[in-house]
């Protein structure tokens, strides 16, 4: 199962919700980040420091993510949470994709309470981050292709839009 969604919209929060009550129901769940494979610094940023491309080509390790947990025999339900969660390369391993969905003008300024950045999702230092998860958006179309999508603007109020 695939916990999608933007920088700071609440996928590791969640998954570990989900993970805890899919578990409380007597199930066995292994829930994993796919922050957990991410590329070495020089492999991320070969594109330069900024670039949108560099973020949403660069930033994974999708072999290692594949060949380590993804087609590893599972006795278990496996919650993964992460950006690009439903690249082509990724769609066929999902029984279940979430996406969980909020404007930049909100989840930018949760991820700038949580490591620092600048909270303004325009400003020129967001721009890897928001222009690589727009390029993620225009080549994936992740909002319409989740089998669930919730709005995660108000973390206390969630409201699932579909199915």
């Amino acid at each position: 199962m695939a916990v999608d969604g933007v920088d700071g919209v609440g996928k590791t929060t969640f998954a570990g919700e989900l993970a805890d009550s899919l578990r409380a129901r007597g199930r066995l769940v292994v829930q994993v980040s796919a922050d957990g494979f991410l590329h070495p610094a020089p492999v991320r940023h070969r594109r330069g420091r900024s670039s949108p491309e560099g973020f949403w080509l660069d930033s994974y390790d999708y072999p290692a993510l594949i060949d380590d947990v993804l087609r590893a025999p599972a006795d278990a339900v496996l919650v993964v949470d992460g950006l690009f969660l439903q690249r082509v390369e990724l769609r066929a391993y999902w029984e279940m994709t979430i996406f969980l969905d909020a404007p930049f003008e909100v989840t930018v300024p949760r991820m700038a309470a949580r490591d620092g950045s600048h909270p303004d999702p325009g400003h020129p230092s967001q721009a890897r981050y928001v222009g690589g998860q727009r390029l993620y958006f225009a080549s994936c179309d992740p909002q319409s292709r989740a089998d669930v999508l919730i709005d995660h603007a108000d973390l206390r109020n969630p409201e699932i839009l579909r199915p």
